[in-house]
């Protein structure tokens, strides 16, 4: 069969109610040439009608409509199955107005569950949920009015209560690669992540679809080193040569070799962060680190971690990772979030997550849209507009440290002035509130699992204590009443000894974490 053909005639064979699934991170793997036909061929025939779209990651920038927005058209989409929506506002707004069914699953156990699929297994059988809003008994990430299938099922095995996340057909893979030869063998050389173009391949194939892998260029048959191939081609049915500005390696980079791997670059070239309250939090929460540690960092200000660690000249210490597969190195920021500068390693998504699961993590550092006082944490909805955990789900329940970083309010005003912290003008919006909207972290899952969780806010350094959030830490130069207990919804517990926080942390120059690191031994 000749597999090299165009989008147009690749995305024909999506038939109406194909389960199609995507990998992506972003827009870092995720077939944008492919897309952009599926879309043209829908706004100009109105078919394909009423997929089923899945997909680990989030898919898009959340500037353009690059991404899972090509798909956003109601009617094209019946239902999402996904980890993240937060960069796909077309979509999004799809699930808001209850125009299709949505679930929003934890992006760790979707990876896995491909593989699961392929192996034509009931499910993916995991604890990563439990207490939070997948927890079926708290709404089965069911994320829209109309969504009433149960897809999350709760199940006891040899007396002990387990989530079954259950399988469901995928139809169509559409997946990418850099190289194909003409037999579909997939090599991965240029792009910065591997993810799980393996597994969902295998899924489709052995569920009697099809797959589409959309390519950089083509190479003739059996030219490629067989440990080059990624996806072989016994699993690849049509090849699709992209346009290049709809193959970039990220969301905003079309190539730069040291997010591949072929290059290694000096950090200490890398821009040094402001001191502001951002920097503040970061370097505060990068005292939790520890030496010969592994660290998973989530995307905002946790990523401000990874630039404070390289600032003081620590990096080294540390095995900094993302849960998309990059191990070592730098993970980058911005809309290169996912990929990493000099990584040692770069595994497949759902391998990193069974690392992940199964304890490997020391500590993590993670962003906080909600924080209550039982130390549960919101990030998946806002409102009526859900976003979904991504991966924050499994790396906040399996990690031994858990670090949440955010300022104490949304929209403050503030300045750093002779080594305090200033409040001009107070937020508008409080983080910490009497009951989060969602829970997509469990305080109470946590203490039971034995976990370390700090709260880093510019202001001030909480724990849960006793089940409850507790205050440790204040910054120096505020008024605990005035700039710290009027910005929160409740009141926490007042630890007996409240500290001030690290004077150092407020100066232009800081150069204390180093030796803080060297002092500590892992545990």
């Amino acid at each position: 069969m000749r597999k090299v053909v165009s989008a147009a005639e690749a995305v024909s064979k999506i038939q109406d109610g194909d389960t199609v699934a995507w990998p992506t991170a972003g827009l870092i793997g995720f077939a944008e040439h492919i897309a952009a036909a599926l879309e043209q061929r829908f706004l100009e025939s109105g078919a394909p009608r009423n997929l089923t779209i899945a997909h680990g990651s989030g898919c898009g920038d959340g500037r353009t409509h690059r991404g899972m927005d090509h798909l956003g058209h109601e009617g094209l989409v019946k239902r999402l199955v996904c980890g993240h929506t937060g960069h796909a506002q077309k979509m999004a707004g799809l699930i808001r107005d209850n125009k299709i069914e949505a679930y929003m699953l934890p992006q760790g156990v979707l990876v896995q569950l491909w593989r699961q699929i392929a192996g034509r297994k009931p499910g993916a059988i995991t604890k990563i949920g439990m207490g939070t809003f997948v927890d079926p008994r708290l709404g089965g990430g069911k994320s829209s009015p109309q969504t009433s299938e149960d897809l999350v099922k709760l199940i006891e095995i040899e007396g002990e209560e387990w989530l079954l996340y259950r399988s469901f057909p995928i139809k169509v893979a559409v997946i990418r690669g850099t190289v194909a030869d003409e037999n579909g063998n997939l090599s991965m050389d240029k792009e910065a992540l591997f993810l799980e173009a393996l597994p969902l391949a295998q899924a489709a194939r052995n569920c009697g679809g099809i797959v589409i892998a959309q390519v950089e260029s083509l190479a003739k048959a059996g030219t490629l080193h067989p440990k080059r191939i990624k996806v072989p081609g016994i699993l690849v049915d049509y090849i699709v040569v992209a346009d290049p500005a709809n193959h970039m390696q990220t969301a905003v980079t079309q190539f730069n070799p040291a997010l591949s791997g072929d290059l290694k670059v000096p950090l200490g070239q890398l821009p040094v962060m402001p001191l502001s309250e951002r920097k503040i939090i970061a370097r505060r929460a990068a005292m939790e680190l520890a030496p010969d540690t592994v660290i998973n960092l989530g995307i905002g200000a946790p990523d401000g971690v990874a630039s404070v660690a390289a600032e003081e000249g620590v990096m080294d210490m540390l095995t900094l990772t993302t849960e998309l597969g990059t191990i070592g190195g730098m993970p980058a920021g911005g809309l290169d979030f996912g990929s990493a500068y000099n990584a040692e390693a770069i595994i497949e998504h759902q391998s990193q997550f069974d690392f992940y699961d199964g304890g490997g993590l020391d500590a993590t550092f993670l962003g906080a849209a909600q924080i209550d006082r039982q130390g549960n944490v919101n990030v998946s909805k806002f409102g009526p507009r859900f976003v979904g955990p991504g991966g924050f789900i499994n790396i906040s329940q399996t990690a031994k440290t858990v670090v949440f970083c955010g300022t104490l309010s949304v929209g403050a005003e503030l300045a750093v002035e002779q080594g305090q912290l200033r409040i001009l003008k107070e937020g508008h919006t409080p983080k910490f509130v009497e009951q989060v909207d969602q829970i997509t972290f469990s305080g109470s899952v946590s203490q039971q699992n034995g976990q370390r969780v700090v709260y880093v806010t510019e202001r001030a350094v909480f724990v849960i204590e006793d089940g409850e959030l507790t205050l440790t830490e204040i910054a120096p130069g505020l008024d605990l009443e005035a700039d710290v207990m009027s910005a929160m919804a409740f009141r926490p517990r007042i630890a007996v000894e409240l500290r001030p926080m690290n004077a150092g942390i407020f100066q232009p120059v800081w150069g204390e974490l180093s030796a803080l690191l060297t002092s500590r031994v892992k545990n």
